[in-house]
């Protein structure tokens, strides 16, 4: 996949409703799409707009009634059991830039086509359910636009005020709270109550496609430690000044992307993985020494006894980066989670779903953060993976089989059904 193009969604080799799945799958490719057959539709952007009108179309044609919350998540309501809470099933539209089309938009649309069926049969059967259902679009899953990432789940799950969230600006100063006046996604109020939660998303990972399981069953996250930096030198020539006499920045932060990439390599088995993500270098001109670099840097594993040692190692590098470089290192932010499990009754149910379905699974971790890791925090939630076609994401060949999302969407409508009838429910 990584040196061709990605396939298209073909729905002329399903029927019913898996092959209007692939159609509207399709159709939601094509906002924001890049040449590379991937999408850009970063929080708040006139893509993301876009693809919010549209969703809010496509549920309030099959009946459901569509608001946005205060931080702008976007929640499709399926209320047949007036005052009870909801489980909300969803994802996030949000991308990365030069995006795959997969990552969360895959989840949004199977938890809407879950919700339309499930709807249609509660219909049918006359069947009165004990929770009601939402379809949830979470705002800035990503964080590529916005920081820090999952900002919607956590102004839902109280881990972040919505001040704060809606007063964060983007690199050219727009701020949340400006993108989603002008995406028409900035409501009022919490949200629904929630019972429970689903949420289903490609694996990002190259397990489950080397094992053959169809169905990853998530039992529990890494822990990750993400930090902002800010190295601090000073501007001169880098021509005529003397190497000796360079407070050179971009030095500094260079060493500290170094310093993490040695961190990983020191854990055996890829027990510990660092990266720096972003640069930002100032004046970045092509005559200047930098002197002021911000970055992006994290640390995961899920060993948090190895994590806290990476972190010591890490830091323990910082001041001799420092001397080195001639650089003031200052750590500007921080955005830390540890492992956590789902819970043990959802990963269950998604078991024996996925093995009433005659499908492959198997329990896996993930090493990503996702909505679901707040929302589980809250209330019981289920997490389930689909495979990544060789383990791309945030890449425009980000690939998931089609078999594989239609089988995704199959177990994610029996796991919601169960949910919403309260097979999990306290007996």
């Amino acid at each position: 996949m990584s040196n061709g193009a990605v396939p298209e969604p073909d729905p002329t080799k399903f029927t019913g409703a898996d092959a209007v799945f692939l159609q509207d799958f399709a159709t939601l490719s094509a906002f924001g799409a890049t040449p590379g057959g991937g999408v850009e539709r970063q929080a708040g952007s006139p893509a993301d707009g876009e693809q919010r009108a549209w969703l809010s179309a496509i549920l309030r044609d099959k009946g459901f009634n569509v608001s946005f919350d205060r931080i702008g998540n976007q929640f499709g309501l399926l209320e047949v059991n007036p005052g009870a809470p909801y489980v909300l099933v969803g994802s996030h539209l949000d991308s990365q830039p030069t995006a795959g089309r997969y990552d969360g938009a895959y989840g949004v649309l199977a938890a809407a086509h879950a919700a339309f069926s499930l709807a249609a049969e509660w219909r049918a059967a006359g069947t009165t359910p004990r929770y009601n259902l939402a379809v949830v679009n979470w705002f800035n899953e990503e964080g590529a636009r916005f920081k820090p990432s999952m900002m919607g789940s956590s102004v839902y799950t109280g881990k972040m005020t919505p001040e704060e969230a809606l007063a964060t600006a983007d690199h050219g100063g727009t701020t949340v709270r400006q993108a989603l006046e002008a995406t028409a996604s900035l409501g009022e109020g919490t949200g629904p109550t929630a019972a429970y939660a689903a949420e289903i998303h490609i694996q990002q990972g190259r397990s489950m496609e080397r094992d053959g399981v169809t169905i990853g069953v998530v039992d529990s996250n890494w822990a990750a430690n993400k930090y902002q930096f800010e190295v601090r030198g000073e501007q001169a020539h880098t021509g005529s000044t003397v190497i000796a006499d360079r407070r050179d920045a971009l030095l500094g932060a260079s060493m500290l992307v170094v310093a993490a990439r040695e961190i990983a390599d020191h854990f055996p088995g890829g027990a510990v993985h660092t990266s720096v993500g972003q640069l930002d270098v100032y004046p970045n001109s092509p005559v200047v020494v930098p002197s002021l670099v911000s970055l992006l840097l994290d640390l995961r594993s899920a060993d948090e006894e190895l994590l806290a040692e990476a972190d010591r190692m890490f830091h323990d590098r910082i001041g001799r980066i420092e001397r080195t470089a001639r650089v003031e290192i200052s750590k500007t932010g921080s955005h830390c989670w540890p492992v956590t499990p789902y819970q043990p009754e959802g990963v269950a149910l998604a078991e024996k779903t996925a093995a009433n379905r005659g499908l492959a699974y198997a329990r896996v971790k993930t090493l990503a953060g996702h909505d679901s890791t707040n929302l589980k925090d809250v209330v019981p939630t289920v997490m389930l993976f689909v495979p990544s076609a060789e383990g791309i994401s945030h890449n425009e060949h980000e690939y998931t089989r089609d078999q594989d999302i239609i089988s995704g969407l199959h177990v994610l409508t029996d796991v919601v059904r169960s949910l919403c009838l309260g097979e999990l429910d306290p007996r």
